[in-house]
């Protein structure tokens, strides 16, 4: 059983501010996300896209982001637990509550503040006959640590984003990349299209369109590919398949929570703190849905800051908490470190 003051489900930059406004109010954070990594969207989908409107970043690429919030937060020693969804919901006699993931962990908090962005996110997966016998044997929807395709054979499909930049990346790692995408045109940005078509110039990405994986071949690992190209049909050898055709957003079990929901979002109290209609149960960030509401991360950091005042109020019923500019209270981490600014000196002038 994992304790803690508030549990965070969702590990995109929502959940992550929220870790550090928590911290300012003394509240331990747990935070639960079904991806492998911290980050959300950010992460998964488009790390080196640049953003444009964080207050005070005139520019700042989507992964740097999610790396400054984590070593924002860094002091506040907030837990982790990735690669597990929230399945279910108890709600205790004392009013806390005890969340069991997919994978059987239990945490007990007080407070659930529920940021999973649009919803838990699912990898989309091509219709391709027993791919999921191959899944974890050379079927890779997500790229975890790039050295595990050193010196191999790497196939990906997709036409976005993250298959240019992996194809990209993979260049220098994997003895062959060879993409295929169904187009002959790609989505993503001009720089990755033109750095791939220099790639496949220079012989280091073989690439395929229009054309699309039909169907996987291999005894206990994947060995080969049957491709589809311009009505023809022929097969490739390779080690590894990744198809990265976006990741599909779903409330999951959290839909079955009781919760109230309209048109996939969260309904909550944008008047006050943006409680949903189960007390003790927040939903901030883009999971959540109020009159005016705009999709922004700037707007889920707002939203992260007055649902951490309201859940302090939950967990220390009656003691009243003066909010003080961190400009003159400085920050004190659990970790023993504190930041603050440097001192004035009182000195005559004679």
């Amino acid at each position: 059983m994992i304790k803690t003051d508030i549990l965070i489900i969702g590990a995109g930059p929502t959940g992550l501010f929220a870790v550090f406004e928590a911290g300012l109010l003394k509240l331990k954070c747990h935070i639960l996300d079904a991806l492998p990594q911290a980050g959300g969207q950010l992460s998964e989908l488009y790390p080196k896209k640049p953003i444009y409107d964080i207050p005070g970043f005139p520019e700042v690429l989507a992964g740097d982001l999610i790396d400054n919030l984590q070593e924002q937060i860094k002091q506040f020693e907030p837990g982790y637990t990735l690669g597990e969804r929230a399945e279910t919901i108890e709600k205790q006699e004392d009013g806390s509550f005890i969340v069991t993931s997919n994978k059987g962990t239990k945490f007990h908090a007080p407070v659930i503040a529920i940021a999973g962005g649009l919803g838990s996110f699912e990898p989309r997966k091509p219709l391709i006959e027993d791919i999921e016998f191959y899944e974890d044997k050379g079927v890779k929807y997500f790229i975890k640590n790039p050295e595990k395709f050193r010196d191999k054979r790497v196939v990906i499909a997709g036409g976005g984003d993250s298959a240019l930049d992996w194809s990209i990346f993979l260049s220098n790692v994997a003895s062959e990349v060879t993409l295929i995408h169904r187009r002959n045109e790609f989505r993503g940005a001009l720089d990755s299209v033109e750095k791939v078509q220099e790639l496949k110039t220079a012989g280091k990405i073989k690439l395929i369109t229009p054309a699309e994986v039909i169907g996987i071949n291999g005894a206990e690992h994947v060995e080969s590919l049957d491709i589809e190209e311009n009505g023809a049909h022929r097969k490739i050898e390779t080690d590894f398949f990744i198809p990265l055709f976006g990741l599909t957003p779903k409330l999951g079990p959290i839909a079955d929570w009781g919760l109230d929901i309209e048109k996939n979002a969260i309904k909550v109290n944008n008047a006050l703190d943006y409680q949903t209609n189960i007390p003790g149960i927040f939903a901030i960030g883009d999971v959540n849905t109020y009159p005016g509401k705009l999709k922004l991360i700037l707007c889920g950091f707002h939203e992260a800051t007055l649902m951490c005042q309201a859940a302090y109020q939950i967990i220390n019923p009656g003691k009243k908490y003066v909010l003080k500019y961190t400009t003159v209270s400085g920050v004190d981490g659990f970790d023993g470190t504190r930041k603050e600014a440097p001192k004035a000196v009182v000195k005559a002038i004679v």
